[in-house]
């Protein structure tokens, strides 16, 4: 199968930290199988990578059937694991959702009602029926929706169905962020100093975010995922904070109680994964590198940290056991630390789940998180003790999202994928998602396309798979955020490591800049003029031009030759056939390139401004992907649209109201979104009105 996952190509050099896991591994480590993906799906289901976890022993009995109550990426990749270990699984799906990849995978499947997600994935008698119905003996819950509702665990409890997960004493305690910081402090882990009681209005706010002094963290007591959190650095900003953060406390929880801490500024988000039984037994895993955010949600993770020493990843691993075992957590779990420039680490919170970003925990220790969920909930001990857990590579995660990347780095978008292609025929590469090609993109649910996961023997190489998969990764239809992540991974800052939560908003001050540049392709002797045009998302350097040049003059007669061979022998060819050298004046943004092309088989050679390069690729023109070298330099251009008369489009590396005064607040997948004038003037006329339902483009309000 094309590619790895993470782990069974660096479980070597024995002798170094965790060789008995590393042995055990190495000897059983099993490649996903096919044998339960139906046959319509197969191709798009395969997966690309080997697992390297401990092998299922087929005589330690876990559950015959577990339901998955969640949809997209994480309930396939739970049926996945579920399908390995000779599970049987229940999808259930919304009315919309009929037709999704998670509900294919599964054996069964149960429709709990329709879109919205009250009235689906949240609707808990509806899942309890669903769980009756189908005598699924246990649930997993993903990420999100019930995964951390401790009256949902209460009804399964009730039942004697199996919660996979940690029991309801540890999911209040630690998702209760009030209740969570007394408790973290009583076991002795470092807490970001604030106010520890429930704030009951804004006046209140104000009051304490004046003791606690400026800037405070205001965020929903039983909050995650960014949802409910809001930075004030002076009065007025708390008034407004305390607002929309209860708001979408209440939205997303069904709990508007929020609390207020001193807020680190510049700091680093690193979490550390814990993994408990029930028998008193509790692991930290290593660290995730999180910082990477926009509005308080993560874009890029890695594992492990550049920024940790040893000792450092050892005092903050050996304090997120403490406070586990301190609410006796027996399942995966996640410690989210704030990091200081001096190392100094604060405790943020606990989520009492698998948390999204999992995915580079596996690649680096071999472990399947599901897997070890499964069997702790079902009473074994953990296999493993802490000296065993062992770094192996690096690791690198990037959330594809259906976004526009040039509006607030990343506003939803919806629609439907017209084309898909998962870059996982390259090395290292895992891909998890929950889509297929002709999937909608909906206004109810999370955006995320998928997890594009890449693994390396260091950080380098797993950076440069990440690249090439960014840049092999075909989504067609819905507006993505691509762009935006191959600039952060190849940004000078982020490669030597220098990040914080504040990467993107220092990096780009004024939002991600894209732009649209026109690349002319006018050929001088024939009474033919064709363009093309190049999406970039970067400012392109001399080397990286002069390339673009080459290539797309490459691909233009490429173009031209493949006409000429399809054209009826009777027919008047539209260029001559003898044409040995192609003389090209060429227009990218508002300068003309001369260039002269030539070709001899599958190479043209190029000559820009009187610069020789040499192109070589199959010429695949029918391909969306088209993999070039460039005098030894491998590039992947896309060609994202041709029109009938010639011209195309390709991808090349991957944007009295007073001025300032809220006018309105979108609510767009649970975040509330407050827009301002961009000028001073009058209301003309609203196009909306509260609870409407309204996309992107849509005219809201008129000012005169």
């Amino acid at each position: 199968m094309a590619g790895l996952w993470a782990g069974a190509a660096s479980l070597v050099a024995a002798g170094r930290r965790g060789g008995r896991l590393r042995q055990q591994l190495m000897r059983s480590a099993a490649l996903w199988t096919l044998q339960h993906v139906p046959h319509y799906s197969r191709q798009h289901l395969m997966v690309s990578c080997s697992l390297s976890s401990v092998g299922y022993d087929p005589n330690e009995k876990t559950f015959d059937k577990i339901l998955v109550a969640n949809r997209g990426e994480i309930a396939c990749r739970v049926i996945k694991t579920c399908k390995r270990m000779g599970i049987k699984t229940v999808a259930i799906h919304s009315d919309v959702d009929a037709s999704s990849v998670h509900v294919k995978m599964a054996d069964e499947a149960v429709c709990v009602g329709p879109a919205p997600t009250g009235q689906s994935y949240l609707n808990m008698e509806a899942i309890m029926e669903a769980i009756r119905k189908t005598g699924a003996q246990a649930v997993h819950p993903g990420y999100g929706f019930l995964s951390e509702n401790k009256e949902f665990a209460r009804c399964l409890a009730a039942e004697d169905v199996v919660f996979i997960g940690p029991d309801t004493h540890a999911i209040q305690a630690m998702g209760d962020k009030i209740e969570s910081k007394l408790l973290a402090k009583k076991a002795k882990v470092n807490t970001i100093p604030g106010f520890d009681g429930v704030v009951k209005d804004a006046d209140e706010a104000v009051r304490i975010a004046r003791e606690i002094g400026y800037p405070v963290m205001i965020k929903a007591s039983a909050g995650g995922g960014g949802k409910g959190m809001r930075i004030a650095w002076d009065n007025e900003e708390t008034r407004d904070g305390f607002r929309f953060s209860s708001q979408e406390a209440a939205s997303s929880f069904g709990d508007d109680r929020l609390l207020i801490e001193k807020f680190i500024d510049n700091p680093r988000h690193i979490e550390i994964q814990v993994l408990g039984d029930k028998h008193g037994n509790a692991l930290w895993l290593n660290e995730r590198e999180c910082s990477i955010q926009r509005r308080n949600q993560k874009v890029v993770e890695e594992a492990p940290s550049i920024f940790l020493d040893a000792e450092t990843r050892r005092a903050m691993g050996e304090q997120a056991v403490a406070l586990a075992k301190a609410v006796k957590y027996s399942s995966a779990g996640t410690v989210e630390f704030l990091v200081d420039s001096k190392k100094n680490f604060y405790f943020l919170e606990m989520n009492t789940r698998l948390q999204v970003e999992h995915p580079v925990t596996e690649c680096i220790t071999g472990l399947d998180l599901v897997q070890e969920m499964i069997r702790v909930a079902k009473g074994y001990p953990l296999r493993h003790k802490q000296a065993d857990i062992p770094i192996n590579g690096w690791a690198v995660e990037c959330r594809v999202y259906a976004e526009d990347p040039y509006k607030s780095f990343g506003l939803p978008s919806i629609g439907r994928l017209s084309q898909y292609q998962e870059p996982t025929h390259l090395p290292g590469v895992r891909v998890d998602s929950g889509i297929q090609p002709g999937s909608d993109i909906s206004i109810y649910y999370d955006p995320m396309i998928s997890k594009l996961i890449t693994y390396g023997s260091d950080r380098t190489e797993a950076l440069k798979r990440m690249e090439d998969a960014l840049d092999n990764y075909v989504i067609r239809g819905v507006t993505h955020n691509i762009a935006l992540l191959r600039e952060v991974i190849i940004n000078s800052r982020f490669v030597k490591g220098d990040i914080s939560t504040k990467f993107l908003s220092d990096v780009y001050p004024d939002g991600f800049k894209g732009h649209f540049a026109p690349l002319g392709l006018p050929i001088c002797f024939p009474s033919v003029q064709l363009s093309e045009a190049l999406f970039i998302g970067h400012v392109l350097t001399e080397t990286e031009r002069n390339q673009l040049l080459a290539i797309a003059s490459s691909l233009f007669v490429a173009s031209q030759l493949r006409a000429q061979h399809f054209q009826e022998p009777s027919r008047v060819p539209i260029i001559k056939q003898d044409v040995v050298n192609w003389e090209l004046s060429v227009k990218l943004h508002d300068e003309v390139h001369t260039v002269v092309a030539s070709n001899s088989g599958s190479t043209f050679s190029v000559e820009v401004d009187g610069l020789k390069l040499n192109v070589t690729s199959t010429w695949n023109l029918a391909s969306s992907l088209l993999s070039v070298n460039v005098d030894g330099t491998q590039r992947t251009v896309q060609c994202l649209s041709r029109e009938a008369g010639g011209n195309m489009s390709i991808q090349f590396l991957g944007t009295v109201v007073a001025e300032g005064q809220e006018i309105c607040v979108i609510e767009a997948m649970k975040m509330q979104n407050s827009m301002t004038a961009g000028k001073t003037g009058k209301v003309k006329s609203m196009h909306c009105k509260a609870g409407d339902t309204v996309g992107e483009g849509d005219l809201l309000v008129e000012l005169e």
